[in-house]
């Protein structure tokens, strides 16, 4: 068993940013934003990454990603594939996007057998980042008869973009730290300097400052992966009549797992800033807030 897996879901086909933004170079030497998580995440000690891909993406991501870092940490691949549904269910004509990050994590489940950590491979996170969240899930756990997962949890205005609109997991925690409930709101923005959200493109609402959003950046013990098994084909069910649409996203299970007593999350905080390629005007943002990295020395010249 290993230690501590990471997935890292990259199965995206990045549709606002306008191309495969999974692989899109931000490093002065073509270092892209998953090698730098990929070696944030071996320094804290995890020693297998999964990547999620799709087939058609299989042959431009290796390329990437092959003979870079096998030597210091194992690598395998799952394959998120749009028709892996439950007996009785089908792909609707007119259906191209995957369904959504629940389903990604999914694709992995006969590869875990022990805790997990999950991370978008559009995003960067930050050193802290991997160092709270893998000596969460490794460390022992009470046997208190419930789960114990955990998530990283950003300031929201350390996650924003100035270049369109972001989806976050909009958290409430207890006064020990432990999460209540988390929102996906899918459309959050600065607006007229605050920070709102909307659902239905004409009414906003403010997010305070210093509110708790997750990254999708999660740690989980292998019984999540049963519990996603178990809620999708009810998701599909639920949703019969938005199958074009719906996405059955990660929150979504951890929310209902927190309302039927079944699972505690601590909320690990962090004030590392977020960066992300969400549109194609941000990759400079990053480029240059990476390169500001390695100046300050966090990271080599060349990572590999």
């Amino acid at each position: 068993m290993y230690k501590a897996t990471l997935i890292i879901m990259a199965a995206g086909m990045g549709s606002r940013y306008g191309g495969l933004k999974q692989i899109d170079p931000i490093g002065e030497n073509g270092e892209i934003i998953l090698h730098y998580s990929v070696y944030d995440a071996i320094k804290a000690g995890f020693d297998r990454v999964i990547f999620v891909i799709k087939h058609e993406i299989e042959r431009d991501f290796k390329a990437v990603i092959e003979g870079k870092f096998e030597d210091k940490i194992k690598i395998e691949y799952a394959y998120q594939d749009i028709n892996n549904l439950p007996e009785g269910y089908s792909v609707p004509e007119g259906r191209l996007k995957p369904w959504g990050t629940g389903h990604a994590v999914l694709s992995c489940k006969d590869m875990i057998d022990g805790p997990f950590a999950v991370i978008n491979a559009d995003d960067y996170y930050g050193r802290e980042t991997f160092s709270l969240i893998y000596n969460e899930i490794t460390r022992e756990k009470p046997d208190d008869g419930k789960y114990n997962f955990c998530m990283v949890g950003f300031k929201v205005e350390n996650t924003l973009t100035e270049n369109g609109h972001v989806a976050r997991g909009v958290c409430r925690t207890d006064s020990a730290g432990y999460l209540t409930d988390i929102v996906e709101r899918t459309k959050i923005a600065k607006r007229d300097g605050k920070i709102m959200f909307t659902e239905d493109e004409e009414n906003w609402i403010e997010i305070p400052e210093g509110s708790t959003v997750s990254m999708n950046c999660w740690g989980f013990t292998k019984d999540m992966m049963k519990e996603l098994e178990e809620r999708f084909e009810g998701f599909l069910e639920k949703n019969k009549d938005n199958m074009l649409r719906c996405e059955y996203f990660l929150p979504f299970v951890v929310d209902d797992l927190l309302k039927v007593g079944k699972a505690t999350v601590k909320v690990l905080s962090t004030t590392e800033k977020w960066y992300g390629v969400t549109y194609k005007a941000d990759k400079e943002i990053v480029v240059s807030a990476l390169r500001q990295k390695v100046s300050d020395g966090v990271y080599p010249e060349k990572l590999w």
